[in-house]
């Protein structure tokens, strides 16, 4: 984990974290879980890349001849925002994108600035260093590069906050200036790698604050540290 940077630009990140998170908080009034996204350090993030598996055990025996081979899995693309001016439906995309990743296609500094490619154009709303938390270190990526690590994602269902909409019910002009929604979203990230095409999935969760202007494409302000059911 990257120490905390005493460089005039780290206090300018420092600022843009809080500004962002000092928005949404105008909205989630009630969501205690914002008070740490104005004060946290390096702590972790609600959702942490998954540990590398131990290299699979390849059995010497040959396949039985009425099981045909298990075709190869194509490279996952770098992942592309979408058009939309759905807070929800760029919520899901978002959390899709976060939660995978092909270590076959890409090296860890591509997809780290895809992912900063998601994020909204306006500094003082983006986060990007609750975003580089859920992308592995390089180190890691090295060892799950090793073993052709993968991860797919499939999303069930988001929405509003309950505390974002009462929030919003109570006073609908919250929203103006910033345009910053809460977002949850859930789903299951499913990992593999070289000899094993399906090694595991883990349910996941997470809340993220979006950006959505009214003549814009909606953007990613940042993760938020704890989920806002």
């Amino acid at each position: 984990m990257a120490q905390r940077s005493t460089h005039p630009g780290g206090a300018s990140r420092v600022c843009r974290r809080a500004l962002l998170g000092a928005v949404v908080l105008v909205v989630l009034v009630v969501l205690a879980g914002l008070t740490a996204y104005l004060t946290r350090d390096g702590s972790n993030p609600s959702e942490t890349p998954a540990p590398v598996p131990s290299s699979p055990t390849v059995s010497s025996t040959a396949p039985s001849p009425s099981q045909p081979p298990t075709p190869p899995v194509r490279p996952r693309a770098l992942p592309v925002p979408p058009q939309t001016h759905d807070p929800i439906a760029f919520g899901k995309a978002a959390a899709a994108a976060l939660w995978s990743y092909d270590t076959r296609a890409y090296s860890q500094a591509e997809l780290r600035e895809a992912l900063h490619g998601w994020l909204t154009t306006e500094e003082k709303y983006a986060d990007s260093a609750s975003v580089d938390k859920l992308v592995p270190s390089p180190a890691l990526w090295k060892e799950m590069a090793s073993n052709g690590q993968f991860a797919t994602a499939k999303v069930h269902e988001g929405h509003f906050p309950n505390a974002f909409t009462q929030a919003l019910q109570e006073d609908p002009g919250a929203i103006a200036g910033a345009y910053v929604y809460a977002v949850t979203i859930s789903g299951k990230q499913s990992i593999a790698w070289k000899g094993s095409t399906a090694g595991g999935a883990e349910s996941r969760t997470i809340t993220l604050a979006v950006q959505c202007r009214p003549h814009q494409s909606c953007a990613l302000g940042g993760v938020m540290p704890s989920v806002a059911p």
